[in-house]
């Protein structure tokens, strides 16, 4: 399995920002065009790149749909997208459209039965995205946080035939404080599926931490804030990677 560094691009109002902590009232602007900025990502040798629609989520439907479209159809690599994706057509909307996967979250949490139905239909199309707050799954936008496991519904929707995890430590992300590696090493290895870690990643230390555990089935991460900062560069994550492997 290979490690692959997926840069973040969060759209809300039609530009690429970044939220503290999953805070909707405390943002930063990084780019006015989110089209502009993940063709610089793919420039700088990004093998994939992660889309996040803000608004959708919160808005518990695609809101900036036709952009991220638009980004799918601009760039030559594939891309997933997440935020507010709930129904069987939203998926083959954004399939059909050019995007490589797409990531259901509160869906996923809140209804088995349609979690069970999209994994059949899509296979690896669907990635399943656990957001979590001490080890429990948050949903809507992580405005609500749930009393269920982030590990015990993994498996439970490996069973359905899940095959690829994002995990999201809210406490960590946008705060670059880095990632819950044993977290998340933990649920790939209690799976024994892929699981690409999100939030709080800060320095090369921490990509190199979680690329240790490739073996265990941790298999890429999500940067945001770090690359936005120049914590350091895409180039230089990638360049550690491959001389580690």
């Amino acid at each position: 399995m290979s490690f692959i560094i997926y840069p973040a691009i969060d759209i809300r109002g039609g530009k690429c920002v970044r939220l503290f902590q999953g805070d909707y009232a405390q943002e930063t602007v990084y780019a006015d065009s989110p089209v502009e900025m993940a063709k610089r990502w793919v420039e700088q040798g990004a093998a994939w790149v992660h889309l996040v629609d803000l608004d959708g989520a919160k808005e518990g439907k695609p809101a900036n749909a036709e952009l991220i479209k638009e980004i799918a159809k601009s760039v030559s690599v594939p891309v997933q997208v997440g935020g507010g994706i709930r129904t069987e057509e939203q998926i083959a909307d954004y399939l059909d459209a050019g995007v490589a996967r797409v990531i259901v979250g509160t869906a996923a949490i809140e209804d088995e039965p349609f979690t069970k139905r999209i994994l059949q239909a899509y296979g690896d199309k669907i990635a399943i995205g656990l957001d979590c707050r001490n080890g429990l799954v948050a949903t809507r936008g992580w405005l609500t946080t749930t009393d269920v496991q982030a590990t015990e519904l993994a498996k439970r929707l490996v069973s359905y035939g899940a095959e690829t995890f994002i995990y999201t430590d809210i406490a960590r992300d946008g705060t670059m404080t880095g990632p819950n590696v044993e977290e998340i090493a933990g649920l790939a290895v209690a799976t024994g599926k892929s699981v690409i870690a999100s939030g709080g990643v800060s320095k090369l230390d921490d990509l190199l931490a979680l690329f240790a555990h490739t073996a265990d089935g941790v298999s890429g991460a999500i940067v945001g804030k770090a690359l936005y900062t120049d914590a350091f560069t895409l180039d230089e994550a990638l360049r550690q990677m491959g001389e580690r492997e």
